[in-house]
Formats: structure tokens, sequence, C-alpha cells
């Protein structure tokens, strides 16, 4: 045991609140009174079925989602998400759009369209800023033709987001957003999507289930020519029961929600997460240049916060020293270097407290 608290700084799988943790503890062997584990629970039981509906509902009532909008939790994670997208919704499709803004949505960009022959155009780029500011809506090279215009909300590994979510026009194809490090950070519209989809591992619950929300109409596109396990279709004919879904991280998942709604919704949420996030830019910026941040103000992201010493060694020194002291997993993502201090929902403000304190005394040691 260690005499301090252990702060979890993981872009993922990321921290869960404590409350639902000890929630799954008390509950591991005996769910309810069923004498079971929802690990060992049949799918099909009424007993899961009640989890899953509750989740979806609690889910619809966090996000607001409209009536149209199709509710999936799939597996695979976002990466599975970059072709079932295409797959889906470009039949017939001469193009995608795909805005590249930073290392996921570069990903995204390069797998979209291998199990396909449509063309993914390359609507913005990032790249050459070397990733440290975000392409404006209004600088999108989109065509109202294209099946859909793909973008990432929240770039975890270059630490950018759009603090102002992209809209489209009436008459543009539909968006698809990769929310995976940000959804139920912050209120959105979910009617300005076509499609968003977030893997779990980062403020929903454990690796292994992926949230898809699919406006209704775009499912006339899915073709039966898609694989039934790859089709979104299939999955919402089988009221997401076609293969065995992730059962335990749907419950994890579903006492999440719970736990968000105690703590006042996604308004409440979201000035918590400015706060931690304007505390530790703060500490940054008034470091003297000890510590730097190049990501452009208005696109800093305030779920994943990355800076620097701006020597590689140091940056080192800094992850491994934090550790002894209960600030885990902060180095960077392994092709930007440095730090990263991901705060998603169920980071206190006490565990950014405790991380600005350790800068400050790191500083004094070594700046």
């Amino acid at each position: 045991m260690t005499n301090h608290p252990v702060y979890n700084f993981s872009s993922g799988p990321g921290t869960l609140p404590e409350a639902v943790l000890r929630t799954a503890q008390h509950e591991m062997l005996d769910y309810n009174g069923t004498g079971m584990s929802v690990m060992t629970m049949s799918h099909r039981s009424d007993m899961f079925m009640s989890i899953l509906h509750h989740a979806e509902q609690d889910l619809r009532g966090l996000l607001a989602i409209p009536d149209n909008y199709k509710v999936l939790f799939l597996q695979g994670g976002a990466n599975a998400q970059f072709n079932m997208v295409v797959m889906n919704f470009a039949n017939g499709f001469k193009r995608v759009d795909s805005v590249v803004t930073g290392n996921w949505s570069a990903t995204a960009h390069s797998q979209m369209g291998k199990l396909s022959d449509v063309d993914i155009h390359l609507a913005a780029d990032g790249k050459p800023s070397g990733y440290t500011a975000l392409p404006g809506v209004g600088e999108w090279d989109i065509d109202a033709g294209s099946a859909f215009v793909h973008f990432v909300s929240n770039e975890t590994a270059n630490g950018l987001q759009y603090r102002t979510m992209p809209t489209l026009p009436e008459g543009m194809p539909p968006l698809v957003c990769d929310m995976s490090s940000e959804i139920l950070s912050r209120k959105i519209n979910v009617a300005d999507f076509g499609v968003i989809y977030a893997g779990a591992q980062k403020n929903i619950g454990p690796a292994g289930v992926t949230v898809v929300i699919i406006r209704e109409d775009l499912l006339e596109r899915c073709s039966d020519r898609v694989p039934n396990v790859w089709n979104y279709k299939t999955h919402i004919n089988k009221q997401g029961m076609y293969n065995t879904p992730a059962t335990y991280p749907i419950y994890i998942a579903g006492l999440t929600f719970r736990w968000l709604q105690t703590q006042g919704g996604l308004k409440k949420m979201e000035a918590l997460n400015d706060l931690k996030a304007e505390t530790l830019y703060s500490a940054i910026d008034n470091s003297g240049g000890f510590y730097t941040n190049n990501i452009h103000p208005d696109a800093r992201s305030k779920m994943n916060v990355v800076f620097s010493t701006g020597n590689a060694d140091l940056d080192k020194r800094f992850a491994l020293e934090a550790s002894f002291r209960g600030l885990e997993f902060l180095s960077g993502y392994k092709s930007v270097g440095g730090m990263r201090a991901s705060i998603y929902n169920a980071m206190p403000l006490e565990g950014v407290a405790a991380l600005i304190d350790f800068m400050t005394e790191f500083q004094r040691r070594y700046g």
C-alpha cells in the first residue's frame, strides 16, 4: 500500500470514478440478488437485457439523444469504426471527406479506404502546423456529394480539441465524429452529427466496448453485402445481440452513466473539466518557460494536456519521479514525447492540484 493517493493520468484505459469501482466490487459475486456475477450472466437473460436497456436510456438522457438516433454498444474499439463507417455508409458513393488533425484522425484516414474502392479525400490537414492548430470548418475542402465528412473532435496523442464543435450547413454530407476521448465531458448537440462513435476506455468505462450513435435514415445505406458482424443494420435489428456483447464493460458503462447523473449531468461536468484544464494550463504558462505547451490556445484539449521541458532526458525523469509520487502514466505519446496528463471526467480536481504541486517542486530542483 502507498502512503499517498494514486492518480491515473493515463490516456486510456483512463481513471474511473471510485464510486463506480466500489459498486462493481460490492456486486462482483452477486448482482442485484441473483447470486451471479454480471461477468457470468447470459447476455440474453432478462437481467442483462435490463442492464443494457438502462445503460442506453441513461446515455440517451445525458446526451439528449433524439428519438431518430439508434445506439449500439459494439466491440473492436474506435479502430474498427474507421472501416465500419465506410463499409456501411459509403456504399454507392465515390468519395469520403477526411479531416486530419493529429495521430488518430491520420490513422483513420489511412485505414478507411482499405475495404472499399471509395476515394478517401484529404479535406483538411493539420500536419503543416505540426498538429499544433486546428483547421476551421471554413478551411475544409468538402463536397456536397461525399458520403460523409469524418473528423476527430479531440486528438488524444497531440492534445488538440475543437473547443466549438464543427457543424455543417444543410445540404452538406453528414458529420461522422470519433469522440472517443471527450464524449460525455461537455454538452453537445447530437442532431448536428450523422454518426458519433467512442471507445469506452476514456470517459465511459473499461476497454472492450464502443458506443455508436447513428442517425436512423443513414441505415438505409447499409448493404446486405456487408458481413453481418460489420453491418450496423444487423446489430440494430438484433437489438445489439447479433453476437455476444461485451457484457461487463456495458455494465460498468451503465454505472458510470448513473454516476454522471449524480454529479449533476454534463453541464456540471463541463464546468469542472473547464476548471481542471484552466488550472493546469495556467501552471504551465506561468512556469517561466520551464514547461511549454505549443498548441494554439484556441485548440488546447481540455482532456489531454501535453507539455514538455524541452529536454527529452528531463521529461523522462519527470515521468519517473512523478510515478514515485503516485502520479501515474504521465509520459507523452510515443511519437510525440514530452508529458501528457489525461484529465478525464473521473480525475478529481485534487489530482490536478497534486500534479501542479509536483511540477512546482520538480522545477525548483531542476530549473
